[in-house]
């Protein structure tokens, strides 16, 4: 097992390893005083891992309950949110009690909101069970819903009590699901290090899963770290986002995070390579390897289309977007990019 130690205005641990959701009761005995863990989950995840999580709580002298939602992005909504709240209040959950997040990305980002509004402020826990979720979401403090207009935007920054991941609940996942979350690998390794990359290079879907998890989380840890509440230098982590969700927003969240972001990265890094940004060669190797990982490296929407989708991303300020630029591999910067000026440099990267 390897533990990273996130050192953010409240303190956690991200620990990473084999055969972790059975010890889970003791873990978050460790954490929080709690007297009942209220587990978050949905109809994917719970078949799979609901009866170990629970019982491994009740071994550990908890009460529990359990609120599980149909899987999908369009359940991480005002409609889902209100309802769990209701629910933690009919069973009576206290401030003093603590919310479970089994699952992935979306399960994740709801848990979190609620966790931070319900009584102003509970204890929660991420227990990601998908590789997106694992290098990404589950660590940071970022909790959100959608609205219709636009992904993400009604949130708040509220950091976990633990991270538990278990890398066995990755065996689980089809093939398509666990490429989504590769999205998110490739995205670390062309952000700050070359040597990841290389690795995903050579190793392609093979890759050392418990190191490269470690590693991005690493990456995730010093990013948060230095900027947590997104002003900053986090910024960069939204390599390939702006227009990643104005993809998804697009296709009614038909196309996942994970495939819209690797569609956005390999656009950027095209326009990057146009305006003299990104050499040829590093552009040609983002494309190559998103490809070698079966994620897709364009799009079925117009430079038209992407350029109205990404006016209603949260990451806007007023009449710029911040755009998110390769350099080189393991070398990005922020480009504060004039929204007048955004349609052109979409256009540059098709």
């Amino acid at each position: 097992m390897n533990i990273v130690k996130v050192n953010t205005s409240s303190h956690y641990e991200v620990k990473i390893g084999s055969g972790l959701l059975a010890s889970i009761g003791q873990e978050v005995a460790a954490v929080t005083k709690s007297k009942i863990t209220a587990i978050v989950s949905d109809t994917n995840v719970w078949p799979l891992y609901g009866d170990i999580v629970s019982n491994s709580l009740k071994n550990a002298g908890f009460a529990v309950v359990s609120y599980v939602f149909e899987a999908g992005e369009s359940s991480k909504s005002g409609t889902t949110y209100l309802d769990l709240l209701s629910f933690l209040a009919k069973e009576h959950i206290t401030r003093t009690d603590c919310i479970i997040a089994l699952g992935g990305g979306v399960v994740g980002d709801l848990s979190g909101f609620v966790a931070a509004t319900y009584l102003r402020g509970i204890p929660y826990v991420q227990v990601p069970t998908t590789l997106l979720a694992a290098v990404d979401s589950s660590v940071g403090g970022k909790t959100a819903i959608d609205l219709d207009c636009g992904k993400n935007l009604v949130g708040a920054f509220y950091q976990p009590k633990l991270v538990l991941c278990d890398t066995d609940t990755l065996n689980t996942l089809p093939k398509d699901v666990f490429q989504d979350g590769c999205a998110e690998v490739i995205k670390y390794g062309v952000l700050y290090d070359a040597a990841l990359f290389s690795h995903l290079q050579e190793k392609g879907l093979d890759f050392d899963r418990e190191s490269v998890i470690t590693r991005c989380v690493e990456l995730k840890r010093d990013t948060v770290t230095a900027d947590e509440f997104d002003t900053g230098c986090r910024m960069k982590l939204n390599l390939g986002h702006t227009i990643g969700h104005g993809i998804e927003l697009l296709s009614s969240y038909e196309i996942s995070h994970g495939k819209a972001v690797a569609a956005g990265m390999a656009l950027v890094s095209r326009a990057a390579q146009h305006y003299g940004l990104c050499s040829a060669e590093d552009t040609a190797a983002i494309i190559d390897t998103l490809t070698l990982f079966g994620l897709p490296t364009q799009v079925n929407y117009s430079p038209e289309m992407l350029y109205e989708s990404a006016l209603s991303d949260k990451k806007r300020a007023g009449n710029l977007v911040h755009l998110i630029v390769p350099r080189a591999i393991g070398n990005c910067e922020i480009r504060q990019t004039p929204t007048q000026e955004l349609e052109a440099f979409i256009k540059a990267g098709f």
